[in-house]
């Protein structure tokens, strides 16, 4: 359902130039969802809803931080993970992706994607995801200013936000990604906001050996589709920190094909933990039933688009690339547990 053509095309560009205004995050750590949402909008037919959509985002955004100080080539290193940072980032990227000694947007994210991937649950998994979204517009649509500079937005919240997880011990081998997933153990404290639940962290079950590039691309998808179906038990632990579960990996998965392939096997890596982090922060103590769906993928996104709600626009967004139907059951098990915003 995608569009290329020049009205979808203005649509979308129209929409980013609009929110680049804005920063990424609004009282301080939440974050904006309103470029990632509007991004699956278009891409799943929904872009004459966009500018609506914005408008009863608007109240939600927030001007961009004002800039501290240059991020530079050589001094890096000192501002990764400082959010106090976070226009300065902005900036850097903006002059690696448009400056007056640009690169190709591909070479941009081949150097900075192994250096931001140990961060990758850093902002509750929100940068890796907005990465995502800015990567599969450039690699299936025209490549303009505007979505280069999504990029460069996307890039600089990464760094900003950059926090690795605290180490790990590996627990006993899962023999599937849904086994992996129904292994992780709980935190002790269910109590509290991502950050607090994620500092409780101690052992993985291990999963995911990728010998191969193309073998760490099946086990991604495998990570994607099985904690897409898991939602559609789990979800209502915590409906919309519980998506990211699923939209996480699956931003990595969207950005494997401008990745070189020495770097699949380590984003499935990075990928495993992300999903692995969240569901441990809110898995609920008991699975629940769900109902089958006998909806469309066109029906179901196009609920989704109607509910309104950001998280559950971009889960049924990754349910739709599942594509099966405990997927879309999935998805609209997110609209009936997300609190509607139309």
């Amino acid at each position: 359902m995608t569009g290329t053509g020049d009205n979808t095309t203005g649509i979308l560009d129209e929409a980013l130039e609009r929110l680049h205004t804005t920063g990424p995050e609004r009282n301080g750590w939440l974050t904006n969802h309103a470029p990632m949402a509007v991004e699956a909008l278009v891409r799943n037919g929904q872009a004459p809803t966009v500018h609506r959509w914005l408008d009863r985002y608007a109240h939600k955004l927030e001007d961009l931080p004002p800039a501290n100080r240059p991020v530079t080539a050589e001094e890096w290193r000192e501002a990764l993970g400082d959010p106090s940072r976070i226009t300065d980032w902005t900036r850097f990227f903006a002059r690696e992706l448009d400056g007056p000694e640009a690169r190709p947007w591909r070479e941009v994210l081949a150097v900075w994607w192994p250096r931001l991937l140990p961060g990758i649950a850093a902002g509750a998994t929100h940068p890796v995801i907005r990465t995502g979204h800015a990567v599969r517009t450039l690699l299936t649509s025209p490549e303009t200013a505007p979505r280069r500079a999504e990029l460069a937005h996307a890039l600089g919240y990464w760094a900003a936000r950059h926090q690795p997880l605290p180490p790990l011990a590996p627990l006993a081998v899962a023999p599937s990604a849904a086994a992996a997933l129904d292994a992780v153990p709980p935190v002790a404290e269910q109590d509290g906001g991502i950050r607090n639940r994620l500092d409780q962290l101690t052992a993985f079950p291990r999963w995911g050996a990728a010998p191969d590039p193309n073998t760490a691309k099946e086990l991604l998808t495998e990570l994607v589709t099985a904690a897409t179906h898991r939602y559609a038990t789990h979800g209502h632990g915590e409906p919309i920190m519980l998506v990211h579960t699923a939209t996480a990996p699956n931003a990595v998965l969207r950005a494997l094909p401008a990745l070189p392939r020495e770097l699949w096997a380590p984003s499935l890596a990075a990928a495993w933990t992300a999903a692995a982090a969240v569901t441990a922060a809110y898995t609920p103590p008991e699975a629940a039933r769900f109902e089958d769906t006998a909806l469309t993928s066109e029906e179901v996104f196009a609920r989704a688009a109607a509910h309104g709600d950001d998280h559950t626009i971009k889960f049924t967004d990754t349910a739709l690339d599942v594509g099966d139907p405990l997927a879309l059951a999935a998805a609209v098990r997110s609209i009936e547990l997300n609190p509607p915003v139309f």
